[in-house]
Protein backbone atom coordinates (compact mmCIF):
# COMPACT_ATOMS: atom_id res chain seq x y z
CA UNK A 1 0.00 0.00 0.00
CA UNK A 2 2.89 2.39 0.91
CA UNK A 3 4.13 2.09 -3.09
CA UNK A 4 0.68 2.87 -4.34
CA UNK A 5 -0.17 5.66 -2.00
CA UNK A 6 3.23 7.11 -3.21
CA UNK A 7 1.80 6.79 -6.85
CA UNK A 8 -0.93 8.29 -6.35
CA UNK A 9 0.52 10.94 -4.51
CA UNK A 10 3.00 12.13 -7.16
CA UNK A 11 -0.01 12.63 -9.87
CA UNK A 12 2.00 10.17 -12.28
CA UNK A 13 0.08 6.99 -13.04
CA UNK A 14 1.68 6.84 -16.72
CA UNK A 15 4.70 5.00 -16.52
CA UNK A 16 6.09 7.16 -19.64
CA UNK A 17 7.41 10.14 -16.99
CA UNK A 18 6.67 7.60 -14.03
CA UNK A 19 9.45 6.04 -11.48
CA UNK A 20 8.03 2.87 -10.70
CA UNK A 21 7.96 0.64 -14.24
CA UNK A 22 11.18 1.71 -14.86
CA UNK A 23 12.36 0.20 -11.22
CA UNK A 24 10.73 -2.70 -11.48
CA UNK A 25 12.24 -3.24 -15.10
CA UNK A 26 15.80 -2.56 -13.36
CA UNK A 27 15.19 -5.14 -9.75
CA UNK A 28 13.32 -7.92 -12.45
CA UNK A 29 16.25 -7.31 -14.50
CA UNK A 30 18.31 -8.26 -12.22
CA UNK A 31 16.98 -11.16 -9.94
CA UNK A 32 16.62 -13.37 -13.68
CA UNK A 33 20.16 -11.92 -14.84
CA UNK A 34 18.62 -10.25 -18.18
CA UNK A 35 20.45 -7.45 -19.34
CA UNK A 36 17.00 -5.72 -20.52
CA UNK A 37 13.36 -5.68 -19.79
CA UNK A 38 10.21 -3.83 -20.70
CA UNK A 39 7.09 -3.84 -18.99
CA UNK A 40 3.76 -4.57 -20.88
CA UNK A 41 0.31 -4.62 -20.20
CA UNK A 42 -0.57 -8.23 -20.20
CA UNK A 43 1.32 -11.98 -21.34
CA UNK A 44 -0.72 -11.52 -24.99
CA UNK A 45 1.14 -7.94 -24.64
CA UNK A 46 4.51 -9.58 -24.06
CA UNK A 47 4.16 -12.24 -26.74
CA UNK A 48 2.97 -10.09 -29.33
CA UNK A 49 5.60 -7.49 -28.63
CA UNK A 50 7.85 -10.38 -28.96
CA UNK A 51 6.71 -11.39 -32.22
CA UNK A 52 6.76 -7.43 -33.56
CA UNK A 53 10.42 -7.71 -32.40
CA UNK A 54 11.43 -9.87 -34.94
CA UNK A 55 9.68 -8.43 -37.53
CA UNK A 56 7.91 -11.13 -39.73
CA UNK A 57 6.68 -10.13 -43.56
CA UNK A 58 3.52 -11.01 -44.40
CA UNK A 59 2.85 -14.72 -44.82
CA UNK A 60 6.22 -15.77 -43.15
CA UNK A 61 5.61 -18.75 -40.68
CA UNK A 62 6.30 -18.45 -36.78
CA UNK A 63 6.56 -22.29 -35.06
CA UNK A 64 4.62 -22.58 -31.87
CA UNK A 65 2.55 -25.07 -29.53
CA UNK A 66 -0.65 -26.08 -30.42
CA UNK A 67 -1.20 -26.55 -26.23
CA UNK A 68 -0.95 -22.94 -24.88
CA UNK A 69 -3.11 -19.55 -24.55
CA UNK A 70 -4.91 -18.43 -27.38
CA UNK A 71 -3.38 -15.02 -26.28
CA UNK A 72 0.28 -16.57 -27.55
CA UNK A 73 -1.08 -17.54 -31.04
CA UNK A 74 -3.28 -14.04 -31.89
CA UNK A 75 0.03 -12.31 -31.60
CA UNK A 76 1.38 -13.94 -34.92
CA UNK A 77 -1.60 -13.26 -36.78
CA UNK A 78 -2.05 -9.62 -35.93
CA UNK A 79 1.77 -9.28 -37.06
CA UNK A 80 0.67 -10.71 -40.30
CA UNK A 81 2.54 -13.92 -39.92
CA UNK A 82 1.00 -17.54 -39.97
CA UNK A 83 1.23 -20.16 -36.98
CA UNK A 84 2.31 -23.49 -37.44
CA UNK A 85 2.04 -25.89 -34.93
CA UNK A 86 4.72 -28.53 -34.02
CA UNK A 87 3.73 -31.87 -32.06
CA UNK A 88 4.92 -32.10 -28.51
CA UNK A 89 6.06 -34.52 -26.18
CA UNK A 90 3.40 -36.65 -24.72
CA UNK A 91 4.42 -36.91 -21.04
CA UNK A 92 5.66 -33.12 -20.74
CA UNK A 93 3.66 -31.55 -23.52
CA UNK A 94 6.71 -29.81 -24.50
CA UNK A 95 7.77 -28.69 -28.23
CA UNK A 96 11.25 -30.63 -28.60
CA UNK A 97 14.24 -29.97 -30.95
CA UNK A 98 12.48 -33.30 -32.65
CA UNK A 99 9.20 -32.08 -33.00
CA UNK A 100 9.84 -28.68 -34.50
CA UNK A 101 12.67 -29.92 -37.14
CA UNK A 102 10.42 -30.86 -39.18
CA UNK A 103 7.80 -27.58 -39.30
CA UNK A 104 11.29 -25.50 -40.37
CA UNK A 105 10.59 -24.27 -44.01
CA UNK A 106 11.78 -21.69 -45.84
CA UNK A 107 9.19 -19.44 -44.78
CA UNK A 108 9.77 -19.88 -41.11
CA UNK A 109 10.75 -16.71 -39.17
CA UNK A 110 10.99 -17.86 -35.64
CA UNK A 111 10.04 -19.97 -32.81
CA UNK A 112 8.40 -19.74 -29.83
CA UNK A 113 8.73 -22.27 -26.88
CA UNK A 114 6.31 -22.31 -24.12
CA UNK A 115 7.66 -23.84 -20.51
CA UNK A 116 4.34 -25.26 -19.61
CA UNK A 117 2.72 -25.27 -15.87
CA UNK A 118 6.21 -23.83 -15.02
CA UNK A 119 8.61 -26.82 -16.13
CA UNK A 120 11.37 -25.70 -19.12
CA UNK A 121 11.54 -26.91 -22.41
CA UNK A 122 14.31 -29.05 -22.78
CA UNK A 123 16.55 -25.78 -24.11
CA UNK A 124 20.09 -27.19 -25.75
CA UNK A 125 18.64 -29.21 -28.80
CA UNK A 126 16.35 -26.63 -29.53
CA UNK A 127 18.72 -23.52 -29.76
CA UNK A 128 20.79 -25.62 -31.35
CA UNK A 129 18.24 -26.13 -34.00
CA UNK A 130 17.41 -22.44 -34.35
CA UNK A 131 20.80 -21.49 -34.46
CA UNK A 132 21.48 -23.95 -37.59
CA UNK A 133 18.65 -22.02 -39.29
CA UNK A 134 19.45 -18.81 -38.09
CA UNK A 135 15.81 -18.41 -36.14
CA UNK A 136 15.49 -15.96 -33.16
CA UNK A 137 13.80 -18.23 -30.11
CA UNK A 138 11.40 -15.94 -28.09
CA UNK A 139 10.12 -18.05 -24.98
CA UNK A 140 6.98 -18.14 -23.58
CA UNK A 141 7.84 -18.45 -19.63
CA UNK A 142 4.53 -16.87 -18.38
CA UNK A 143 4.24 -20.28 -16.38
CA UNK A 144 7.30 -20.09 -15.45
CA UNK A 145 8.64 -17.26 -13.31
CA UNK A 146 12.74 -18.02 -12.20
CA UNK A 147 12.43 -21.55 -13.51
CA UNK A 148 15.89 -22.92 -14.24
CA UNK A 149 17.60 -24.81 -17.07
CA UNK A 150 20.81 -25.28 -16.78
CA UNK A 151 21.77 -22.49 -14.37
CA UNK A 152 19.85 -19.98 -16.20
CA UNK A 153 16.65 -18.92 -15.92
CA UNK A 154 13.96 -19.40 -18.30
CA UNK A 155 13.52 -16.38 -20.64
CA UNK A 156 16.97 -15.64 -20.59
CA UNK A 157 17.71 -18.69 -22.18
CA UNK A 158 16.52 -17.65 -26.56
CA UNK A 159 16.85 -14.22 -27.74
CA UNK A 160 13.59 -13.13 -26.25
CA UNK A 161 11.47 -14.10 -23.34
CA UNK A 162 8.09 -13.12 -22.38
CA UNK A 163 6.36 -13.18 -18.90
CA UNK A 164 2.96 -12.72 -17.38
CA UNK A 165 1.41 -10.71 -14.87
CA UNK A 166 -2.49 -12.40 -14.81
CA UNK A 167 -3.89 -13.18 -12.13
CA UNK A 168 -3.35 -17.22 -11.56
CA UNK A 169 0.23 -16.66 -11.93
CA UNK A 170 3.63 -16.62 -9.37
CA UNK A 171 3.62 -13.06 -9.85
CA UNK A 172 0.50 -10.93 -10.50
CA UNK A 173 -0.63 -7.29 -10.79
CA UNK A 174 -4.27 -8.84 -12.16
CA UNK A 175 -2.98 -8.17 -15.32
CA UNK A 176 0.14 -7.08 -16.86
CA UNK A 177 3.69 -8.69 -18.20
CA UNK A 178 7.06 -8.03 -19.30
CA UNK A 179 9.99 -8.97 -22.08
CA UNK A 180 13.40 -9.50 -21.77
CA UNK A 181 16.02 -9.90 -23.85
CA UNK A 182 19.88 -9.67 -24.10
CA UNK A 183 19.96 -7.90 -27.16
CA UNK A 184 19.96 -4.11 -26.99
CA UNK A 185 18.76 -3.56 -30.91
CA UNK A 186 15.76 -5.99 -29.83
CA UNK A 187 15.09 -4.31 -26.35
CA UNK A 188 15.19 -1.06 -28.82
CA UNK A 189 12.49 -2.46 -31.25
CA UNK A 190 10.34 -3.79 -28.28
CA UNK A 191 10.65 -0.40 -25.94
CA UNK A 192 8.95 1.43 -29.35
CA UNK A 193 6.40 -1.44 -29.87
CA UNK A 194 4.97 -0.71 -26.64
CA UNK A 195 4.82 3.02 -27.11
CA UNK A 196 3.38 3.72 -30.25
CA UNK A 197 6.83 3.63 -31.65
CA UNK A 198 7.58 7.20 -30.41
CA UNK A 199 11.20 7.94 -29.81
CA UNK A 200 11.24 9.42 -26.13
CA UNK A 201 14.02 11.12 -25.51
CA UNK A 202 15.81 10.57 -29.13
CA UNK A 203 17.22 14.10 -30.37
CA UNK A 204 14.28 14.07 -33.32
CA UNK A 205 11.63 11.73 -31.92
CA UNK A 206 8.90 10.81 -34.50
CA UNK A 207 6.33 7.47 -34.91
CA UNK A 208 8.86 5.67 -36.70
CA UNK A 209 6.76 2.51 -37.37
CA UNK A 210 3.03 0.48 -36.94
CA UNK A 211 2.79 0.00 -33.15
CA UNK A 212 0.71 0.05 -29.98
CA UNK A 213 0.27 1.65 -26.66
CA UNK A 214 1.40 -1.67 -24.24
CA UNK A 215 2.19 0.70 -21.38
CA UNK A 216 2.22 -0.90 -18.14
CA UNK A 217 0.82 1.74 -15.78
CA UNK A 218 2.47 2.95 -12.55
CA UNK A 219 -0.10 1.30 -9.98
CA UNK A 220 0.38 -2.30 -11.73
CA UNK A 221 4.31 -1.75 -11.57
CA UNK A 222 3.97 -0.36 -7.91
CA UNK A 223 1.83 -4.05 -7.31
CA UNK A 224 4.52 -5.64 -8.82
CA UNK A 225 7.73 -4.27 -7.33
CA UNK A 226 5.91 -5.68 -4.08
CA UNK A 227 5.11 -8.89 -5.98
CA UNK A 228 8.92 -9.31 -6.76
CA UNK A 229 9.43 -9.46 -3.03
CA UNK A 230 7.83 -12.44 -2.33
CA UNK A 231 8.05 -14.59 -5.71
CA UNK A 232 10.99 -16.50 -4.13
CA UNK A 233 8.78 -17.99 -0.91
CA UNK A 234 5.46 -18.18 -3.78
CA UNK A 235 7.92 -20.66 -5.68
CA UNK A 236 9.44 -23.07 -2.64
CA UNK A 237 5.43 -23.33 -1.28
CA UNK A 238 4.88 -24.69 -4.90
CA UNK A 239 7.62 -26.72 -5.21
CA UNK A 240 7.36 -27.87 -1.60
CA UNK A 241 3.49 -28.97 -1.80
CA UNK A 242 4.29 -30.58 -5.30
CA UNK A 243 7.05 -32.54 -3.68
CA UNK A 244 4.95 -34.22 -1.21
CA UNK A 245 2.28 -34.95 -3.90
CA UNK A 246 4.98 -36.43 -5.99
CA UNK A 247 6.11 -38.51 -3.16
CA UNK A 248 2.25 -39.66 -2.03
CA UNK A 249 1.14 -40.16 -5.61
CA UNK A 250 4.03 -41.33 -7.52
CA UNK A 251 3.70 -44.83 -6.76
CA UNK A 252 0.24 -45.07 -7.69
CA UNK A 253 -0.74 -47.58 -10.98
CA UNK A 254 -2.86 -45.20 -13.52
CA UNK A 255 -1.76 -42.07 -12.98
CA UNK A 256 1.86 -40.48 -13.56
CA UNK A 257 2.94 -37.31 -11.56
CA UNK A 258 4.69 -34.17 -13.80
CA UNK A 259 7.90 -34.66 -15.54
CA UNK A 260 10.53 -32.48 -15.43
CA UNK A 261 12.67 -31.36 -17.86
CA UNK A 262 16.25 -32.72 -17.47
CA UNK A 263 19.06 -30.39 -16.00
CA UNK A 264 15.57 -27.91 -14.81
CA UNK A 265 13.71 -27.12 -12.54
CA UNK A 266 9.52 -27.19 -11.95
CA UNK A 267 8.14 -24.21 -10.77
CA UNK A 268 4.85 -25.74 -10.88
CA UNK A 269 2.56 -23.29 -11.77
CA UNK A 270 0.07 -26.00 -11.99
CA UNK A 271 0.58 -29.79 -10.72
CA UNK A 272 -0.53 -31.65 -14.44
CA UNK A 273 -0.18 -35.18 -13.66
CA UNK A 274 -1.23 -38.11 -16.56
CA UNK A 275 -4.02 -40.50 -16.16
CA UNK A 276 -3.98 -43.83 -18.10
CA UNK A 277 -7.37 -44.67 -19.43
CA UNK A 278 -6.55 -48.48 -19.64
CA UNK A 279 -5.81 -48.98 -15.90
CA UNK A 280 -8.84 -46.14 -14.88
CA UNK A 281 -12.13 -46.53 -16.21
CA UNK A 282 -12.90 -43.04 -17.61
CA UNK A 283 -9.36 -41.44 -17.59
CA UNK A 284 -8.95 -38.04 -16.83
CA UNK A 285 -12.31 -37.05 -17.15
CA UNK A 286 -13.63 -39.68 -14.60
CA UNK A 287 -10.85 -38.67 -12.64
CA UNK A 288 -11.76 -35.29 -12.88
CA UNK A 289 -15.54 -35.69 -11.99
CA UNK A 290 -14.32 -37.43 -8.87
CA UNK A 291 -12.46 -34.81 -7.70
CA UNK A 292 -14.93 -32.03 -8.30
CA UNK A 293 -17.74 -34.18 -6.29
CA UNK A 294 -15.08 -33.31 -3.65
CA UNK A 295 -14.77 -29.56 -3.86
CA UNK A 296 -11.51 -29.89 -6.18
CA UNK A 297 -11.46 -27.60 -8.93
CA UNK A 298 -9.72 -29.74 -11.75
CA UNK A 299 -9.36 -29.13 -15.21
CA UNK A 300 -9.41 -32.65 -17.27
CA UNK A 301 -7.31 -31.99 -20.67
CA UNK A 302 -6.31 -28.54 -19.77
CA UNK A 303 -7.47 -26.59 -22.84
CA UNK A 304 -10.50 -28.75 -24.57
CA UNK A 305 -8.66 -29.12 -27.97
CA UNK A 306 -5.29 -28.01 -29.40
CA UNK A 307 -5.18 -24.58 -30.92
CA UNK A 308 -5.41 -25.14 -34.00
CA UNK A 309 -8.89 -26.36 -33.95
CA UNK A 310 -10.34 -23.32 -32.72
CA UNK A 311 -12.53 -21.37 -34.92
CA UNK A 312 -10.34 -18.93 -35.29
CA UNK A 313 -7.51 -20.84 -37.15
CA UNK A 314 -9.65 -23.80 -38.38
CA UNK A 315 -12.07 -20.92 -40.67
CA UNK A 316 -9.63 -18.35 -40.97
CA UNK A 317 -11.30 -15.73 -39.31
CA UNK A 318 -9.32 -13.15 -39.15
CA UNK A 319 -9.26 -9.81 -40.60
CA UNK A 320 -12.46 -8.98 -42.25
CA UNK A 321 -13.05 -12.15 -45.00
CA UNK A 322 -9.81 -12.21 -46.34
CA UNK A 323 -8.22 -15.25 -44.67
CA UNK A 324 -5.29 -12.97 -44.47
CA UNK A 325 -2.87 -13.62 -43.66
CA UNK A 326 -3.38 -17.65 -44.93
CA UNK A 327 -4.49 -16.21 -48.16
CA UNK A 328 -3.55 -13.93 -50.80
CA UNK A 329 -0.75 -13.04 -52.65
CA UNK A 330 2.15 -13.33 -49.97
CA UNK A 331 1.27 -17.17 -49.26
CA UNK A 332 1.57 -17.69 -53.03
CA UNK A 333 2.96 -21.30 -53.52
CA UNK A 334 3.05 -21.93 -50.00
CA UNK A 335 1.43 -24.76 -48.84
CA UNK A 336 -1.24 -24.42 -46.12
CA UNK A 337 0.18 -24.92 -42.61
CA UNK A 338 -0.44 -28.60 -41.12
CA UNK A 339 -3.52 -28.76 -38.04
CA UNK A 340 -4.50 -31.97 -39.27
CA UNK A 341 -4.43 -34.18 -35.86
CA UNK A 342 -3.39 -37.07 -37.58
CA UNK A 343 -0.17 -35.15 -37.67
CA UNK A 344 -0.06 -34.58 -34.15
CA UNK A 345 0.00 -38.04 -32.05
CA UNK A 346 1.86 -36.52 -28.91
CA UNK A 347 -0.47 -33.54 -28.61
CA UNK A 348 -3.75 -35.38 -28.96
CA UNK A 349 -2.65 -38.45 -26.56
CA UNK A 350 -1.18 -35.63 -24.36
CA UNK A 351 -4.31 -33.57 -23.23
CA UNK A 352 -6.39 -36.58 -23.41
CA UNK A 353 -4.63 -37.86 -20.72
CA UNK A 354 -3.73 -34.84 -18.96
CA UNK A 355 -5.48 -33.69 -15.81
CA UNK A 356 -4.46 -30.20 -14.20
CA UNK A 357 -4.87 -29.94 -10.52
CA UNK A 358 -4.75 -27.00 -8.94
CA UNK A 359 -1.85 -25.55 -6.83
CA UNK A 360 -1.38 -22.57 -4.70
CA UNK A 361 1.24 -21.64 -1.71
CA UNK A 362 -1.23 -20.49 0.37
CA UNK A 363 -2.13 -23.76 0.40
CA UNK A 364 -1.38 -25.70 4.41
CA UNK A 365 -0.35 -29.09 5.28
CA UNK A 366 -3.86 -30.04 5.41
CA UNK A 367 -5.26 -28.18 2.15
CA UNK A 368 -2.41 -30.72 -0.14
CA UNK A 369 -2.47 -33.58 2.65
CA UNK A 370 -6.91 -33.55 1.40
CA UNK A 371 -6.49 -33.40 -2.55
CA UNK A 372 -3.72 -36.06 -2.41
CA UNK A 373 -6.11 -38.25 -0.58
CA UNK A 374 -8.97 -37.83 -2.62
CA UNK A 375 -6.92 -38.33 -5.70
CA UNK A 376 -5.76 -41.63 -4.18
CA UNK A 377 -9.59 -42.44 -3.32
CA UNK A 378 -10.14 -41.80 -6.90
CA UNK A 379 -7.37 -44.20 -8.21
CA UNK A 380 -8.46 -47.03 -6.05
CA UNK A 381 -12.32 -46.43 -7.00
CA UNK A 382 -11.92 -46.10 -11.04
CA UNK A 383 -9.27 -48.81 -11.18
CA UNK A 384 -10.12 -51.60 -13.72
Amino acid sequence: MDMLSKVIRSGTLNSAKGTMAREFERLFASKSRAPFVRTTTSGTASVHTAVAAVDPEPGDEIITTPVTDMGAITPILYQTAVPVFADVDPETCLVTAETLAPRITKRTRAVVVTHLFGNPCDMEPILELARGHGLPVIEDSAQAFFAVYDGKFTGTLGHIGCFSLQQGKHMTTGEGGCVTTGDPKLHRRMTLFTDKAWGYGDPRPDHYFLALNYRMTELQAAVALAQLKKVDHVIQRRRDIAGQWNKELGSMDGIQTPKTTRRATHVYWKYAVRVDPDILQGGSDALGSFLKERGISCAPRYIQKPAFQCEVLRARKTFGKSGFPFTGPYRAGCPDPDYDPRHFPGTMQALSRLLVLPINEKYTAEHAAYISECVLDGVKTLKR
